[in-house]
C-alpha cells in the first residue's frame, strides 16, 4: 500500500474554508463574502469528501468522469451543508460563522486523513508485475534456418531494403488488462459514495421540510401553511379580517389587553424589565449585547414600539454592554415583587411588526414560568432570530425524569417586517397551539411537553444572540398594535 501524495488540488477545499472563514470578516453586504463563502459551501466538503473515498471519480478526469465527480461533490456539500445548519439551529447555536467554521474542519480533516492507495503486485523475487508482453503478428513459423553462407533466415523479419510491405506493420498498443471481479467481489466505492451523498442529501431535505426539533418526548409535527407578506407602506398594513380574534374553541372571555392608545406606558400592565430588574436587566444566558432600559420603550400613535440603539452602556453588573434595548413583562418590578399578572392556559396574542435589521436582531414575544424565573417551562409564540423572513415557534419543557423537551417550527419565507402580522398561542391542558394571521401552523400535544405553571408574558427586542449585529447598524426598531388575552 502507498499513501497518496500531497498535491495543490487535494488541498484546495481545505483552503477554500479558511479563505471562507476570513471573508465572513468582510462586511455582511460584501459581494466578495458571499461569493467565497457560497462557492466553499457548494464545493467545498464534497470535493475533500470525494478526494478522500476515491477510487470515484476524480475531477482531472476527462469527460464524463469529470463531470459525475462534480456533481458528486456539490451534492455532498449541500447534504452536509444542511447538517450542520440544522444541527446547530436546534441547539440554538447558529450562526454562518458557526455552520462555516464546522465545515472548514471536516474539510480539514478529510484532507488531512491518510488514504492508502493499493500498490501494484510484487512476485517474490521482488520485481514489480509488468502487463504481459502482446504476442507477435505471427508465429514463428517455420523456425529460424541458416542457408550454406551461414545467414539466418527469420520469416516473419523480411530483409531490409526488400521492399516489402511487412516493414510497414507496426504491432498494436497493448492496453492494460482489466482485473476480473469474481461474483464475491464487493462493489467499487465509486457507486457507494453517490447513494450516500443522496441519503444525506434527503436527511437533510426532510430535516428541514419538517422544521421540527424533537426533545425527549415524541411530538407531534405541525400544520405548515405559508402566509404571504401584506403589501403597503411599513407598519400601516393591517392585519388580516379575524385574526384579531381567538380560534373557535370557546368560550372566551378577554382577560388581558392593551391598545397602547395613550402616550405613555401603562404602569399598572407592564414593567420594562425582567424579575431582576436592578437599574435595568439582561439576559446574560444568551449572552446578549444589549442592556434594558426603560427610556427604550415609548408609546405614541397607538402603538409601542421598542428601540434598540448602539450606545455603551454600563449595567448593575458593572459591565458594558454595547446595545441599550427596550422591553416589556408582566412580570415583577424586583426579585422579591409581585408579578403585575400571570397567566394559565389562554390565548395570547399580539400585532406585530418585526425589525427590518433582522441580523444580530431577536425580539420576541413569549411566556415565561413565574415559578422559576428565568427557568423552565417557556413558551415562544413568536421569535425572530436574525430574520424577518422566518417565525420561529418554540416550547422548552422538562420532561419528569429532567430531561429537557424542545419542540420548534419554523414558519414562513414572509416579509413580517412589512405591516403588522398577528402572532397567536392557544396554550390548552392537552395541546399547545400556534396561529400566524389566523391560521394555524403548528401543534404540541404530547402531556409532558405542556406546562401547567402560571407564566409571565414579554415582548423585548434582544441584541447579539447568536451574532451581533454588522457594522453601519446603529438603531432599529420593533412595533406592537396590541397585545391581549383570552381565557375560558
Amino acid at each position: 500500500m502507498t499513501v497518496r501524495p500531497w498535491t495543490l488540488p487535494r488541498a484546495l477545499p481545505a483552503l477554500s474554508g479558511w479563505t471562507a472563514l476570513v471573508a465572513l470578516l468582510l462586511p455582511a453586504g460584501n459581494p466578495l463574502r458571499a461569493v467565497v463563502a457560497g462557492a466553499f459551501l457548494l464545493a467545498g466538503p464534497g470535493a475533500a469528501a470525494v478526494a478522500w473515498a476515491r477510487p470515484g471519480p476524480s475531477w482531472r478526469d476527462r469527460g464524463p468522469g469529470r463531470l459525475s465527480a462534480a456533481s458528486l461533490a456539490v451534492v455532498l456539500s449541500l447534504a452536509l451543508a444542511m447538517l450542520t445548519a440544522e444541527a446547530l439551529f436546534f441547539t440554538h447555536s447558529f450562526t454562518p460563522g458557526r455552520a462555516v467554521l464546522a465545515l472548514t474542519g471536516l474539510t480539514t480533516l478529510l484532507t488531512l486523513l491518510p488514504r492508502r492507495l493499493p500498490a501494484a503486485p510484487v512476485l517474490a523475487s521482488g520485481r514489480a508485475v509488468r502487463p504481459a508482453a502482446a504476442p507477435e503478428a505471427s508465429d514463428r513459423a517455420g523456425a529460424e534456418t541458416t542457408d550454406g553462407a551461414g545467414a539466418t533466415d527469420r520469416p516473419d523479419r523480411p530483409a531490409p531494403g526488400s521492399g516489402s510491405g511487412e516493414a510497414d506493420r507496426r504491432v498494436p498498443r497493448l492496453r492494460r488488462p482489466r482485473p476480473d471481479r469474481g461474483p464475491s467481489a464487493r462493489p467499487p466505492l465509486r457507486w457507494r459514495l453517490p447513494a450516500i451523498a443522496c441519503a444525506l442529501l434527503l436527511a437533510a431535505a426532510c430535516g428541514a421540510a419538517n422544521g421540527a426539533g424533537v426533545g425527549a418526548a415524541a411530538l407531534h409535527p405541525a400544520l405548515h401553511t405559508a402566509t404571504a407578506a401584506p403589501s403597503g407602506p411599513s407598519g400601516t398594513t393591517p392585519p388580516p379580517v379575524g385574526a384579531d380574534q381567538p380560534p373557535a374553541t370557546g368560550p372566551w372571555h378577554e382577560a388581558f389587553r392593551d391598545d397602547f392608545n395613550g402616550t405613555t406606558l401603562d404602569g399598572s400592565k407592564w414593567t420594562t424589565c425582567y424579575d431582576w430588574n436592578v437599574r435595568g436587566c439582561t439576559n446574560s444566558g444568551n449572552h446578549e449585547d444589549q442592556w434594558y432600559l426603560p427610556g427604550q420603550v415609548s408609546v405614541a400613535n397607538g402603538a409601542l414600539t421598542l428601540t434598540a440603539q448602539r450606545r455603551p452602556t454600563t449595567g448593575s453588573d458593572g459591565k458594558t454592554y454595547p446595545w441599550t434595548s427596550g422591553m416589556i413583562s408582566t412580570g415583577r418590578d424586583s426579585w422579591d415583587g409581585t408579578p403585575r399578572h400571570t397567566f394559565t392556559y389562554g390565548y395570547f396574542a399580539a400585532a406585530i411588526r418585526t425589525t427590518d435589521q433582522p441580523l444580530g436582531m431577536f425580539p420576541a414575544f413569549w411566556l415565561l414560568s413565574a415559578n422559576t424565573r428565568g427557568g423552565l417551562p417557556e413558551l415562544d409564540t413568536v421569535e425572530f432570530i436574525n430574520s424577518n423572513q422566518y417565525a420561529d415557534l418554540n416550547l422548552h419543557a422538562e420532561a419528569p425524569d429532567g430531561t429537557n423537551i424542545d419542540a420548534h417550527y419554523a414558519h414562513g419565507p414572509a416579509d413580517f417586517s412589512v405591516g403588522y402580522h398577528v402572532f397567536g398561542l392557544d396554550w390548552e391542558p392537552d395541546a399547545v397551539t400556534w396561529y400566524v394571521d389566523g391560521v394555524q401552523v403548528f401543534q404540541v400535544t404530547d402531556p409532558a411537553a405542556i406546562p401547567t405553571t402560571p407564566m409571565e408574558l414579554i415582548l423585548n427586542l434582544a441584541v447579539g444572540y447568536q451574532q451581533s449585529p454588522p457594522r453601519g447598524v446603529d438603531q432599529t426598531q420593533v412595533q406592537a398594535d396590541w397585545v391581549a388575552v383570552w381565557q375560558h
